[in-house]
């Protein structure tokens, strides 16, 4: 029965809008037209250029036959049209796929089949590897292909860059399609929308107190999970991307330099990057830089590290399925009295949840309920909000699978703490049980991380006779380290049960995927010919 409050009171359009991070660039373009919203070398671009760029881009493609509904993929680095495909595409009212600028042709073909792309926008660099994906297409259907250089211009220049675009008529409606980096089978095609685009990208702005006109630095890819939902937040800040097509050490600092750089994400590689730079190169890197990592918990010498450089690092969490980073370890002044040791124990945490998601708790998958916050019970991390995906496309399986009991499951097996904080333990693919005993994989991580010559470490499980499985160890060193497997055992026997001391210890670089992650199933290849040490 209807409410006092509910008679007469209908939805129109003088109360009611959908949200969408597309009224973010119009804001951007109205009250600061002249302000710079692009850097790419020596381009430079206003808000006001670069919204009529992107209406020209939405334009082009209804004149091209697409609209609502529509996938447009494209294959681009960090350059000034993957910037435009995230307002021109969705303006257009099609679906942005931006596809991994490191997956193989294979890999490239199913995406385009599976996610009925119908135009493909590529940058040089990648025409090769898509020249190879088209040819492996099982589709017949027509897919119409613009070089980012030699067609892109032409194909924008017919559009109108006046053309009057209109928000979603639901929030609900699709703005992007994104494939997990799936280990076995094909990848799932991972659909957000644009009301879940907009909050987060609003979440990232609030976790960060990011101010307005902020200079944003793209290390972090642009195709993974649309850079965090990054570009529609730095139009809401009417800040600056800086553009930055190769991600390396010296490239990351000289923009930084060059252009008064204020913020930048990035998986730990990146930031290591940074802190392993040599000193001569660090020299004038201002201070005061706004950090944000994810992926694998930043050990104490990558925090030590970044506060040498005088950045401040914020530690997330988050997966494809929930638009990029949905949690954060939120600090607490009285946290910077704390030795190095402490704190790097605390920002390991994967923390609370982002501002706008309605929750993420640790849950026992079995019975579906909280586990207590005790930092010892084990669950699963699990979210539920409006910071999460619409489904898997054409995979209604597997959307129920991941969305059962009203709760998307991450597979991430964590506790939490009395304060709220959650921390993962492992991957439930990645817990070693050797002996009937469970061994966390990121527990000997820690362990590993915490001796000075290490700049990388991973651990997968060693099938074993006697045990089942036990830790074996992939570790890369920093340059000029001449540390052997026994004095790293030596170091992990100080701080771990005897039983979770790895078992065989494998040196060399560690094959990673393009953001920056370990690749551990690659790990687990090499694993059983690992050779055993005695420990």
């Amino acid at each position: 029965m209807a409410g006092i409050f509910d008679q007469d009171l209908g939805r129109n359009e003088a109360n009611f809008a959908p949200i969408s991070p597309l009224s973010f660039i119009e804001r951007a373009a109205e009250v600061y037209p002249q302000r710079t919203a692009v850097v790419h070398g020596s381009l430079r671009r206003t808000w006001a250029e670069t919204y009529a760029r992107c209406r020209q881009l939405a334009s082009a493609l209804t004149n091209a036959g697409l609209g609502k509904g529509d996938t447009v993929a494209v294959m681009l680095p960090n350059t000034p049209p993957m910037v435009e495909a995230h307002f021109g595409i969705p303006m257009a009212g099609a679906v942005l796929n931006a596809l991994n600028t490191r997956l193989d042709a294979e890999a490239i073909a199913f995406m385009l089949d599976h996610g009925e792309a119908k135009l493909v926008i590529v940058d040089p660099e990648f025409a090769p590897v898509m020249d190879r994906a088209l040819a492996l297409r099982q589709s017949k259907r027509e897919l119409r292909v613009i070089d980012a250089e030699a067609g892109y211009e032409d194909f924008i220049a017919a559009g109108d860059p006046g053309f009057a675009w209109q928000l979603p008529a639901d929030e609900w409606d699709a703005i992007a399609l994104n494939y997990t980096s799936g280990t076995t089978g094909n990848p799932k095609g991972v659909v957000y929308h644009h009301r879940g685009a907009a909050i987060n990208a609003i979440s990232n702005i609030l976790e960060w107190d990011m101010p307005k006109h902020p200079v944003y630095l793209w290390t972090l890819p642009m195709f993974h999970c649309n850079g965090w939902c990054f570009p529609w937040a730095i139009a809401a800040r009417a800040g600056v991307n800086v553009c930055l097509r190769k991600v390396e050490a010296q490239a990351i600092i000289d923009a930084i330099k060059a252009h008064g750089v204020t913020h930048y994400c990035g998986a730990p590689i990146v930031h290591g990057m940074l802190v392993n730079a040599p000193d001569e190169l660090k020299q004038g890197l201002p201070a005061g830089v706004k950090a944000m990592v994810a992926g694998a918990a930043p050990p104490a010498s990558l925090i030590e590290g970044m506060e040498k450089l005088g950045f401040d690092l914020t530690h997330v969490y988050g997966l494809t399925e929930v638009y990029g980073p949905a949690t954060a370890c939120a600090k607490h002044e009285e946290w910077d009295g704390l030795d190095i040791g402490e704190r790097a124990r605390l920002n390991a945490r994967q923390g609370v949840r982002y501002h706008l998601q309605r929750s993420a708790r640790v849950i026992d998958p079995q019975t579906m309920q909280p586990v207590a916050m005790d930092g010892e019970t084990m669950g699963e991390i699990m979210f539920r909000g409006n910071i999460t995906m619409k489904g898997y496309l054409k995979n209604p399986k597997a959307t129920a699978e991941a969305f059962a009991g009203g709760w998307y499951h991450t597979g991430d097996l964590a506790v939490q703490f009395p304060d709220g904080y959650i921390k993962i333990k492992d991957r439930s693919k990645d817990i070693i049980i050797s002996g009937g005993e469970n061994i966390s994989s990121i527990e000997v991580e820690d362990v590993l991380y915490r001796h000075p010559d290490v700049l990388a470490a991973a651990v997968v499980a060693k099938p074993d006779p006697k045990w089942g499985e036990t830790p074996c160890a992939f570790v890369e060193l920093k340059a000029g380290s001449a540390l052997t497997a026994e004095e790293l055992v030596a170091h992990c026997r100080k701080h771990l049960a005897g039983f979770k001391v790895p078992k065989a210890v494998v040196f060399g670089e560690l094959p990673k995927t393009s953001t920056g992650k370990i690749q551990k199933v690659e790990l687990r290849k090499k694993a059983g010919s690992a050779a055993a040490i005695d420990v």
